[in-house]
Order: structure tokens, then C-alpha cells, then sequence
């Protein structure tokens, strides 16, 4: 099996040893990797804030890079949402949008629906986890259950999280453009967050903005993408 590593811009600039991680772990799993080099933004920020015109660019050029690939494979869940549902509407009749949407995956949702892979190892165990399910991967990928079970399975303690499916706020150029709101929401997130040793998400703009607001207020706790700890769960 083939796949392509798309590690997406937030990954690359601030969490590049999610990519890593990632690479490292489907190659463990026996699955070939190769890293296109040409790969750029898949242009959803263009896209979300109206400027359609803008992200065709990207979007085709990401087409053109990824079409030899018989998987692609994100360590994000809003930029595999891009290109799952996103890509189709952008380029509406492109059978190659259509079929880079067929075969793209968030790294859990691959190795848990395509590879068929429920555990990775006990590199977990006695962890306390609080887990962020992102609003693209939740909402427009369903994934939901993927990265509980294999956090639960290498042995994590995931804990209840009463704010565990509410927005953190981030949500890419939202943030920006109604930064009171976007605090407030990451503050009402936090202010539930249980007693754990680490935070993680599928999501790195999710953990930047949680980072960034607990780092304001005095909040010790590691922040780790859902890449890097599923790696650690399989080398122990």
C-alpha cells in the first residue's frame, strides 16, 4: 500500500513532528510512505473566507501533485475536510477532485477504516489524555470514535471533558476577525478542561489557539498533536 503524507501548513510551521510521527508510524505499520515535495497550501483559507477564485489555484495544484498517489493522508482533520468535501464543490464536475476526495483520509480515520488497525501498543499506559475533537473532523468528517480507541487501546486514560465537543474558538480566520469571541470561547473550553498530563487534537490550529490562551493564564499542561501520540503509543 502507497501513501502520500500531506502535512498541511500549520503542521509544517509549528508541529512538524507530527509529520514525522506519522511518517513514522504508517512505515511501522508496513505501509510505504512518500512525502511529494511539491505540495503547497490546499487553500482553505482562501476558500472559508470567500475567495474562491483565489483557492482554485491551490486546490488544482494539490490535484496535480497528489494524482499518483493511491492514498493521501493528513494529520488534520479541516484540511482533509478541504479536500473531501470541499474540493468537489470548489471544482464542481473535476473528476480529479473527485477522486483525490475518494482517497484522502485523516491519519486515525486511515489506519482505523482503511487499515483496519484498532491498536498500536500499550506506549500509553496510566497517561492521562484530554482529547479535543476538532469541529472539521467531528462535524464534516464524522470521525469521532477513531482516535478515542486508539488512544483507549494503547492505554490512555481519556478523560471526561464537559466542554469536549464545543468549538474552541479557533476556527482559522474566525479568530481573527472576532478575536473577543474566539477567546471567550477558548477561556469557557478551558475553564473545563479536566486534570490531564496532555492535551491533543487532531487539529494543530485547534492546539495553537488552546496552547496560546493556556500559556496566557498560567496553564501547565503538554499539548501534543493526536500524530505524535499515536507514534508514542506504538514505540512505547
Amino acid at each position: 500500500m502507497r501513501v502520500a503524507l500531506f502535512i498541511t501548513c500549520l503542521a509544517d510551521q509549528f508541529y512538524a513532528e507530527a509529520g514525522v510521527a506519522a511518517v513514522r508510524l504508517l512505515r511501522a505499520l508496513g505501509v510505504e510512505v512518500d512525502f511529494p515535495q511539491g505540495q503547497t497550501c490546499c487553500g482553505q483559507p482562501a476558500f472559508n473566507a470567500g475567495y474562491w477564485d483565489e483557492a482554485r489555484p491551490l486546490a488544482k495544484r494539490t490535484l496535480e501533485v497528489f494524482e499518483e498517489a493511491e492514498y493521501v493522508v493528513l494529520p488534520s482533520g479541516s484540511c482533509t475536510s478541504m479536500v473531501k468535501n470541499h474540493y468537489p464543490e470548489l471544482l464542481p464536475g473535476n473528476r480529479k477532485a473527485l477522486a483525490m476526495a475518494e482517497k484522502t483520509f485523516e491519519l486515525s480515520q486511515f489506519l482505523v477504516r482503511v487499515l483496519g488497525v484498532e491498536k498500536l501498543g500499550e506506549g500509553l499506559k496510566g497517561r492521562k489524555v484530554a482529547y479535543h475533537p476538532g469541529c472539521h473532523a467531528l462535524r464534516e468528517l464524522g470521525v469521532r470514535e477513531e482516535p478515542l480507541l486508539l488512544l483507549k487501546n494503547a492505554g490512555a486514560e481519556v478523560l471526561p471533558w464537559e466542554a469536549a465537543e464545543e468549538c474552541c474558538g479557533f476556527g482559522g480566520l474566525f479568530s481573527v476577525k472576532l478575536p473577543e469571541v474566539s477567546l471567550a470561547m477558548a477561556d469557557r473550553k478551558l475553564a473545563t478542561l479536566p486534570k490531564a498530563e496532555v492535551l491533543t487534537s487532531t487539529d494543530a490550529g485547534c492546539l495553537l489557539h488552546l496552547a496560546g490562551r493556556m500559556a496566557k493564564k498560567g496553564q501547565g499542561i503538554r499539548v501534543a498533536p493526536l500524530a505524535t501520540l499515536l507514534w508514542e503509543a506504538y514505540a512505547g
